[in-house]
């Protein structure tokens, strides 16, 4: 009976090691498939933010700006409005790609195709990480400029005139920077999204391999 134990033992060890290594892999896979949903919605959140507050600067720009060279126009002559339509643009396009990844993940019909979903998951980030180094771009190369001012440096320049109608210079202000420093933000979010997305990638690929293994006849 003693002899038999341990015989017992490893044999139990033998066929119990690997399903308790794959129900942990698939418990990793879970978690890391949370933590990118989670992340890619908080990506959501602040580019919707982004496409609020630069789209309202840029409307009120709109509203006050007098295009016949009035001499009691708000703005100067020389203005560049290139980096709040590059925070506009791109964070739409956050928006968009963000929702997109989002909905993948949440409808079976895509959920259940491997590829479809991970092509997805993956592309997502991608956009965005590009569309977040676009919008920073614009704005940090018209800001070094010293002769033509952004919607930013202007409002900012202004914002300690108080104001009981447009253009609020203050709010302006606050507004461009928020989106500023959000989009900015979005760039290391958006490179641990794609962390996030290789590492399932390659919890995916054990589960496969286990799968393959138990499966061959060379170990059954």
């Amino acid at each position: 009976m003693a002899a038999f134990k341990p015989g017992f033992t490893s044999e139990f060890n033998e066929f119990e090691a690997p399903d308790a290594g794959h129900q942990k892999n698939a418990k990793t896979a879970r978690l890391v498939e949370s933590a990118r949903l989670a992340l890619t919605s908080l990506a959501l959140c602040s580019s919707i933010i982004i496409l609020g507050t630069s789209g309202d600067t840029l409307s009120v720009f709109n509203t006050t700006h007098f295009r016949n060279n009035s001499i009691l126009s708000l703005w100067p002559a020389k203005f560049d409005l290139r980096p709040t339509v590059a925070l506009v643009v791109c964070s739409a396009i956050v928006v968009a790609a963000s929702a997109l990844s989002v909905a993948a993940s949440k409808i079976s019909a895509v959920r259940n195709k491997p590829l479809v979903h991970s092509s997805i998951s993956f592309l997502a980030p991608t956009v965005c990480l590009i569309a977040g180094l676009v919008g920073t771009s614009f704005f940090y190369g018209v800001n070094s400029s010293n002769s033509v001012s952004s919607l930013q440096s202007w409002s900012c320049q202004w914002s300690s005139v108080n104001m009981d109608v447009k253009p609020h210079w203050s709010t302006l202000c606050k507004e461009s920077k928020v989106a500023l420093y959000l989009t900015v933000m979005l760039i290391p979010l958006e490179v641990i999204i794609l962390g996030t997305v290789a590492f399932g990638a390659f919890v995916e690929k054990k589960q496969v391999v286990y799968h393959e293994r138990k499966g061959s006849p060379a170990m059954s």
